[in-house]
């Protein structure tokens, strides 16, 4: 849907016909508008509108490039045309020999460093044997088979499942056994799990789907679309609590629509996106209690991308690990967004297989018709394996999975901030904490001090400070005479700032979602004066209105 700005862009008609349109969409508009007033004023364009992190982690990268150069002068040991460089492809018999030696004329390099110390995790840790798992690194950087198994490397599966072990506040479960599946990004992995939910009859159309919101906008969107067509349930945090401010945590009264056994999913975002904090334990105390005693058919689907930026955070697939399958970005952390690297993680014994294996005879006589060509024994295929068919219409299921580069660079990842997190979780919290009091300092809101704050993004609700800051009266002004979308509008119009109108995520009416990941401290505190600055506006036309 693309609109024309019109000239005056601060007008209801046009703000309404905008707002029917995603949030990420709009975004688009506010850049144009926010690009125009940069150029006719002295303002920065500054751009917190999307999440994509302004810094990346080298060490795991340098890691990476290094060991393709030791790929390629493996594949060089057997050369078919010198000329053109036609090579062969690598042998596993001495690799890892020759791969230390490698490591010993490269030493003092980064990347060699953090190469000797993924190996050496790898083979006293695990066990690994030194020319497989070395042979694995070689093969999958220069991306000359298919991914084999198609799910997930071997070894790439088990460093994952130990960083997320870390990562997901599983450090004192060593019992949970989870499989991976290593995909393109966890919006990838978002598509493939509802397609397999709907493919295997866990969830039709017509059927109850709850989402806790406010949310990320496409899992608003995606039950809505036509081909799925569920029958949305509404979670929301929007309500005020703590003496007129948000909180950002489900009320009982909330927690308790999952305990309707129609409900038969739930899709979280924790911490969540737009306000960025993990479930209270006093919500997962409740949602342990739903699934115990009220709705033990419930399955959730967390998607868990920024828990790593709070210290201790537990993820719902350690809560509540046999209901759960969780989907997890290195995006945000890593500062690889344009990599499209994620994993979903699903314990080996779970809901999804045992309701699959509890179906009606005619419908498990469909599945095992769908899934004929992978199986001689296609009902004892397991739900993670069906989505990595699914992933490929079934038919495709021998060419299915991540590509083995992009494997490789997810291992590197995982084993660097698992064997670092200690001096890197810090380090990026702090950054992003920085910018978050930042952004808050020059509101002059009061951010209240939170333990379950992530703080990747900020989720400021003007309504809220209207009523503080001038009361009742001026709130009501607000919502009779403008669109809630005008907020972010006049931002980008007239300071050049873009953020993201909060409804689009389901939050409340008058909120803005900022970025903390993409610019720097003092760009936050341009922002803040910025916000700040537009509410002043309203008032001064609020006070004229009284005049008039």
């Amino acid at each position: 849907m693309n609109l024309q700005i019109p000239s005056s862009p601060e007008n209801p008609e046009y703000e309404r016909k905008l707002a029917a349109m995603s949030p990420f969409e709009i975004k688009n508009t506010l850049g144009e508008l926010a690009a125009a007033d940069a150029r006719r004023s002295t303002h920065t364009l500054l751009n917190a509108g999307r999440g994509n992190p302004n810094w990346l982690l080298s060490f795991p990268r340098a890691a990476f490039f290094l060991l393709g150069n030791f790929a390629l002068e493996e594949s060089d040991r057997t050369v078919y045309d010198e000329i053109l460089g036609i090579t062969a492809s690598p042998s596993a018999t001495g690799v890892a020999e020759r791969f230390n030696a490698f490591l010993d004329r490269h030493a003092e390099e980064i990347g060699a460093k953090v190469l000797r110390h993924f190996y050496t995790y790898m083979t006293t840790v695990h066990k690994a044997d030194p020319d497989e798992f070395v042979f694995e690194l070689v093969d999958g950087i220069l991306g000359d088979h298919y991914p084999t198994p198609p799910r997930i490397l071997k070894y790439t599966e088990i460093i994952l499942r130990d960083y997320l072990r870390w990562a997901m506040g599983g450090k004192e479960d060593d019992k949970t056994v989870y499989d991976m599946f290593a995909t393109e990004g966890s919006t990838a992995g978002m598509c493939y799990v509802f397609d397999s939910l709907q493919a295997n009859y866990l969830l039709g159309k017509g059927d109850k789907l709850a989402i806790l919101t406010p949310a990320f906008t496409p899992y608003l969107e995606i039950p809505a679309l036509e081909r799925f067509d569920f029958d949305v349930v509404y979670v929301s945090a929007n309500k005020v609590e703590k003496d007129g401010y948000h909180d950002w945590q489900y009320p009982k009264e909330e927690i308790d629509k999952l305990r309707d056994p129609s409900v038969k999913a739930v899709c979280i975002i924790n911490p969540s996106n737009p306000p960025s904090y993990e479930l209270a334990p006093n919500v997962l105390d409740q949602l342990v209690d739903v699934v115990k005693n009220d709705n033990p058919g419930l399955m959730i689907i967390t998607d868990d991308v920024y828990g790593t930026f709070i210290e201790g955070f537990r993820s719902l697939m350690y809560v509540l690990p046999y209901n759960t399958i969780c989907l997890y970005s290195f995006s945000k952390y890593f500062g690889a967004t344009g990599w499209r690297l994620a994993a979903m993680a699903l314990p080996q014994r779970n809901i999804f297989d045992d309701k699959i294996q509890a179906l009606p005879q005619a419908e498990k006589d469909a599945l095992n018709k769908r899934y004929s060509s992978l199986s001689l024994d296609p009902g004892s295929i397991k739900f993670i394996d069906r989505l990595v068919a699914d992933s490929r219409l079934v038919a495709l299921n021998h060419t299915a999975g991540l590509s083995t580069p992009q494997q490789i660079q997810m291992a590197l990842f995982a084993a660097f901030g698992l064997l670092h997190h200690d001096d890197l979780q810090p380090k990026l919290i702090g950054m992003i904490q920085d910018r978050l009091h930042a952004l808050w300092s020059t509101t002059g809101f009061t951010l209240l001090p939170d333990p379950t704050r992530a703080g990747y993004y900020s989720e400021i609700d003007l309504m809220v400070w209207a009523k503080k800051f001038y009361g009742q009266d001026f709130a009501d002004y607000l919502q009779a005479n403008y669109v809630p979308l005008d907020l972010v509008i006049r931002l980008a119009n007239e300071t050049a700032v873009v953020l993201l109108n909060g409804d689009g995520f389901d939050g409340p009416e008058w909120s803005v979602r900022a970025s903390l990941a993409n610019l720097n401290v003092e760009d936050y505190l341009k922002i803040g004066t910025a916000i700040r600055k537009i509410l002043d506006e309203y008032h001064s036309f609020y006070l004229q209105s009284k005049k008039s």
